[in-house]
């Protein structure tokens, strides 16, 4: 039977922008439309990661920088997060394949420090992988005219993919913000990569992104 819990996860490189796969959709990144998510960056999450190697100082260094050219540009700032301690009837099937998850300890639930949300950003209770279950995420994009969604943070082929995959079932346009995400490894953020490329959204480089902000 498989170790419930997170994995310890190797530093590893992350995707250059001549290594991203070729999306099948024809979207183009707008300022005017788009929103940034930062997906479940709390210590928790981060504590499987290499301190000081790749890909954990790169990515968090470029979501710094999308965060802080898309409050610069007007764009809204979005954050998931879980609750520590949940109640096992709140976790659901959650628990069978990842145990009981965070704590309320300040070692787990917190949001990095160097992320912290801003004044103007909007943070989400994160229930379940999908960003967009059980929150008002959909409705607070809406009610501000924005139909694409720029998707960093972890774990690049769980949470990260479903919530493309759900924006997209919703008509939001989802990009992925390539090397601003990370995964348990090279080859799961390849997979996430090469699936939204292929089903649901554009991957796209973070200068690339900064470029349109």
């Amino acid at each position: 039977m498989t170790a419930k819990g997170l994995p310890t996860i190797s530093p590893y490189a992350l995707p250059r922008a001549e290594e991203l796969p070729t999306p099948r959709a024809p979207w183009k990144l707008q300022r005017d439309r788009a929103a940034l998510l930062i997906h479940d960056m709390q210590n928790y999450f981060l504590r499987p990661f290499t301190s000081g190697a790749d890909p954990l100082v790169t990515v968090v260094a470029n979501i710094a920088a999308l965060a802080q050219a898309a409050r610069k540009a007007g764009v809204p700032v979005f954050y998931t997060a879980q609750e520590g301690d949940q109640d096992r009837r709140d976790r659901g099937l959650q628990a069978d394949l990842w145990g009981p998850g965070m704590s309320a300890a300040p070692a787990h639930q917190p949001i990095l420090a160097a992320l912290a949300p801003q004044p103007g950003d909007f943070t989400l209770v994160k229930h379940r992988y999908s960003a967009f279950q059980r929150s008002n995420l959909e409705t607070l994009l809406r009610a501000r005219g924005r139909d694409q969604l720029i998707i960093s943070g972890v774990y690049a082929h769980i949470g990260c993919t479903l919530t493309a995959a759900d924006a997209f079932m919703r008509d939001i346009e989802p990009f992925m913000a390539a090397d601003a995400l990370a995964d348990f490894s090279r080859a799961k953020h390849d997979l996430a990569l090469a699936y939204v490329a292929d089903v649901c959204g554009v991957p796209l480089n973070t200068a690339q992104i900064l470029e349109v902000l």
